[in-house]
């Protein structure tokens, strides 16, 4: 067991207690003094502006889920706001859009592309309760093509039937 932080003591609680941050392979509790504590073995890494804690593989908990997204959400309002804006005909095509936001059209491309989405993944998303694996870059289609076929996109982002 690898120690990753300082223990903390906080003097303005009558009962002192001591916060550590440990790394390990599995779950453990145990009782020391009044204390009871309990260590999760979790990867703490940087998402944009904040930090996400993410549980080993296999976990079923609160954090298993991806969590509200916000740059996910953002992308999606986007997306639905500009075929909106397509579909009204105030923008003949995305190159027109595009040239008007003064944005790259390949990217205006890939997020226009999340409006095909099934209605269940994007409810997920906004709820945050997509899996971990489903980010921004997956949706976009970066990796691989976003599959038109709903049931297709529900397999291949985890969600069940």
């Amino acid at each position: 067991m690898k120690t990753t932080g300082t223990p903390v003591t906080r003097p303005e609680n009558s009962r002192q207690r001591n916060v550590r941050i440990e790394i390990g392979q599995d779950t453990r509790n145990y009782i020391t003094g009044q204390q009871r504590v309990t260590m999760v073995p979790l990867t703490i890494r940087r998402k944009q502006n904040h930090k996400v804690m993410t549980p080993p593989p296999g976990e079923h908990s609160a954090l298993g889920s991806g969590g509200e997204d916000i740059s996910m959400i953002r992308a999606l309002g986007k997306a639905f706001y500009w075929q909106k804006l397509l579909d009204r005909g105030e923008f003949a095509t995305i190159r027109d859009l595009s040239r008007s936001m003064k944005l790259e059209q390949g990217w205006v491309a890939e997020v226009l592309r999340m409006t095909m989405l099934a209605p269940d993944i994007i409810e997920a998303v906004l709820e945050g309760k997509q899996p971990r694996h489903l980010n921004l870059q997956t949706l976009r289609g970066r990796h691989e093509p976003l599959p038109r076929d709903w049931e297709e996109q529900r397999r291949l982002f985890g969600f069940s039937a």
